[in-house]
């Protein structure tokens, strides 16, 4: 089987029912996601030794439940029913967020993107599954999709930023607080971006 096809050669691609523009909306948000995927493996990759183990598994878990929001995104003409990002997805990364979010200390400032090598990568998927959202929310404004998709990676943001404080905090190293801020988080472990 050759890697290539060449049916891609004139500026379009193939989705689930057609073809689309590569620079087609939809295109861009789920080729984000799938951005957003491979700095997932990357932070990953940084993670050495038995403190990290929980979460490189739970990391893992979301390198495939991308691949499912890429599919939805991908999907022009499939019904509702075969979706495969759904509402418990959501719950259980809350679920997530709210264990992890115990282990690193309460901050009441905002915070610098930085840190240990595990917690920048994991900074960098933050930031980068925002901007996959922001283009999801556009392509909400153009086609019909699984919206269940957008409040995913909503929460997919909240939680690597309660991750990369973790990972900070088992490497024994305080988050730097943004100096300029006043305190904006009026309750203690409530430091994620809040969008």
């Amino acid at each position: 089987m050759k890697l290539y096809t060449k049916s891609g050669d004139k500026g379009t691609t193939s989705v689930i029912g057609g073809r689309v523009d590569k620079d087609d909306t939809r295109v861009e948000a789920y080729g984000t996601v799938d951005e957003l995927n491979s700095f997932t493996g990357t932070a990953i990759s940084l993670m050495d030794g038995f403190a990290y183990e929980d979460l490189k598994k739970d990391l893992i878990e979301i390198q495939h439940e991308l691949f499912d929001c890429g599919s939805d995104l991908a999907n022009l003409t499939e019904p509702i029913q075969s979706f495969k990002v759904s509402a418990v997805m959501v719950e259980h990364l809350e679920e997530l967020i709210d264990q992890y979010v115990t282990q690193a200390p309460d901050i009441t400032r905002f915070i610098l993107p930085g840190g240990s090598m595990a917690a920048s990568a994991l900074h960098v998927c933050r930031t980068v599954c925002r901007r996959a959202e922001r283009l999801v929310v556009t392509l909400t404004k153009e086609s019909e999709i699984n919206l269940e998709v957008l409040r995913y990676l909503n929460r997919l943001s909240d939680f690597f930023f309660a991750l990369a404080r973790v990972a900070n905090a088992r490497e024994g190293l305080a988050d730097t607080e943004y100096i300029r801020s006043a305190e904006v988080f009026g309750k203690p472990s409530e430091g994620t971006d809040k969008s």
